[in-house]
């Protein structure tokens, strides 16, 4: 066991959602960690005290030298599928850099984390994936890499497909790929396998499989994940239905991202299936089953005990609970003005004082006399305070859970609804200019929770448009009376 421990370990990609569950699970075996991500920003978010963050990019190599200056291993868990159909280059390129960097500073171990394939895959994302592996063996830094399929756990892209299909479908006409065939892997199985693999020097150049002992289609993945939370849906497979066809009515029905969707299911059409399970003997630990996994993520969300919550406002939304869609589904509006932060900010800091929500009034009484009407909190309650905000504070059916002055004020929607939303206010800086920006976060509860997004999506981007002008307008007549 070569580690060095007065060297840190590197998470490169600590923003993504196994970056940022592999951080947490080094810190707390007590390992020194380094993470990088494009954006520090997101980092520091995070609240991770005992590490140290730090910025970089793939895609730019002059950024890398310095993040894998002096370190032992280097996670690479970064990929480009967000991109679109350009990220098997974008992919490629970064790897490449990357290699040579972690070759220049005398980095002992890389581990990747890719794809299960099979062999010869016609998916472009798990022909990437493989293809990011063999380039980093290119290089002269030994590498193990780790294969992994569908990974159980409160965010996984793959498993939040699965639950937002079941959660809001009680029928659906699915593609043949339903019976196409997979060994998933329970996150806190993967995190250990990721942690120990670069003790043991005989891991280095190998490639390992990961996965439970189940095979399963993903039929069977959804009707017991069914039976975990009360659902029994009704699967109508058809074969008119491509992988590819399937990606673009996906999209209507999940919250996952659109283009990291598209990914995952162009890979769907075939089996994706563990071939090997030489690291289970290297790295003893109890494979949780299917159903033992899928449990402990729901439990997790039950308990809110995730690592990060994947709201794009990087806060946690304190009501989600597992009816709820992981993801969000997003709508924003925004204007450009003179006025200035502070003045912008002001005026932002009065919403709902005396009911006032600035534009629309008409459309902000009917929806709050609707919520009164149901029970909800509307109406109900007042403002500590006609012009000042703090986190816990009410705004009518509003509660403030995040601000950072001058930039950005966070509600928590507690109307009665068949979802979770947040309403989240940006101030930034453009020039000469202010952008104030009005985003929506919302996370659907079943099919009335989709039904109610898309059915309020035209007034909600009328709304968050007009209301920008208004407080752009409004506070730019303080500035010039200021």
């Amino acid at each position: 066991m070569t580690i060095d421990a007065t060297k840190p370990d590197v998470v490169f990609g600590a923003s993504g959602y196994i970056g940022t569950n592999l951080v947490e699970f080094l810190l707390a075996e007590g390992r020194k960690v380094r993470a990088s991500s494009r954006n520090v920003e997101v980092l520091q978010g995070r609240g991770w005290q005992d590490a140290e963050l730090c910025q970089a990019d793939a895609l730019v190599p002059a950024s890398l030298d310095a993040t894998l200056e002096g370190v032992d291993t280097v996670y690479y868990l970064v990929h480009s599928m967000a991109a679109g159909k350009s990220f098997p280059k974008l992919d490629a390129t970064a790897a490449r850099n990357f290699a040579a960097a972690a070759a220049r500073q005398g980095v002992r171990r890389i581990v990747y984390l890719g794809g299960l394939t099979p062999e010869n895959p016609r998916s472009v994302h798990l022909r990437s994936r493989q293809e990011t592996g063999d380039i980093l063996r290119d290089g002269s830094v030994p590498v193990t890499e780790l294969r992994a399929g569908m990974i159980i756990g409160p965010g996984s892209a793959a498993w939040e497909v699965i639950r937002d299909l079941v959660n809001h479908l009680p029928i659906m006409v699915t593609p043949r790929w339903v019976f196409s065939k997979s060994t998933p892997i329970a996150l806190k199985n993967l995190l250990r396998y990721l942690a120990d693999v670069p003790k043991h020097d005989e891991t280095a150049g190998q490639i390992y499989d990961v996965a439970c002992q189940e095979v399963l289609s993903y039929k069977e993945i959804m009707l017991r994940y069914g039976k975990l939370v009360g659902k029994r849906p009704v699967i109508i497979p058809v074969p008119v239905l491509t992988p590819r066809l399937s990606s673009y009515w996906l999209r209507l029905v999940t919250s996952v991202p659109t283009n990291l969707a598209r990914a995952l299911i162009g890979g769907l059409s075939q089996d994706v299936i563990a071939r090997d399970y030489r690291l289970a003997a290297l790295v003893p630990q109890e494979l949780l089953s299917f159903d033992a996994a899928a449990a402990e993520a729901l439990n997790a969300d039950r308990q809110h005990a995730l690592s990060a919550h994947w709201v794009e406002s990087a806060i946690s939304c304190e009501s989600f609970n597992p009816r709820y869609s992981y993801y969000a589904k997003q709508a924003q509006g925004s204007a450009l003005t003179p006025a200035s932060s502070a003045d912008l900010w002001a005026h932002i800091c009065k919403i709902g004082n005396g009911g006032d929500f600035f534009y629309a009034r008409a459309l902000w009484w009917l929806r709050r006399t609707l919520d009164w009407l149901v029970g909800g909190p509307s109406f109900r309650r007042r403002r500590r305070h006609p012009e000042e905000l703090r986190v816990g504070d009410v705004v009518d059916a509003w509660r403030v859970i995040a601000i950072e002055p001058e930039d950005r004020l966070t509600l928590l929607m507690e109307m009665k609804a068949p979802g979770a939303g947040v309403l989240e206010f940006r101030i930034s800086d453009q020039g000469s200019e202010r952008r104030v920006s009005i985003h929506a976060y919302w996370h659907p509860a079943g099919i009335w929770g989709l039904l109610y997004w898309y059915l309020t999506l035209p007034v909600h981007t009328l709304l968050f448009n007009g209301t920008a002008r208004v407080i752009g307008k409004t506070a730019n007549a303080l500035t010039k009376h200021g």
